[in-house]
């Protein structure tokens, strides 16, 4: 993988997460794919099937949010990417921005076979 390969599926990642469609969820991650929204904990979603179905669970109005992310280091078929998430405030909770570290391992074929996210809330 190529800096530039690893962000063009940062930017599919966000296509994808505002589409709320299961297949355009899927094309992002192999069969096996293993997806942890947190590092710690048992919680690991297995497969391209299983991520979308917990995406689409509660699917976040694409309208209410925006995002960016970035290759910070890329390895072979490995890499970190950073950025942040911001929600706009609603009726219950005030404008919050998150930055975003991710942990990103590719099948030669470009779809994300791990994903390991770390989010901190920006005070």
């Amino acid at each position: 993988m190529t800096r530039d390969d690893v962000q063009h599926w940062l930017n599919r990642y966000i296509e994808a997460w505002r589409a709320n469609d299961a297949a355009t969820i899927e094309t992002l991650f192999t069969d096996e794919a293993e997806y942890r929204y947190r590092p710690y904990g048992d919680e690991v979603l297995r497969g391209a099937k299983a991520i979308s179905a917990s995406w689409l669970e509660s699917p976040d109005d694409p309208a209410s949010w925006e995002a960016a992310y970035e290759p910070f280091a890329v390895e072979g078929d490995r890499a970190v990417a950073v950025g942040w998430s911001r929600y706009a405030a609603n009726a219950t909770d005030p404008e919050r921005t998150y930055r975003n570290a991710y942990l990103l391992e590719f099948a030669p074929d470009g779809r994300c076979r791990s994903f390991t996210e770390f989010f901190m809330l920006e005070q």
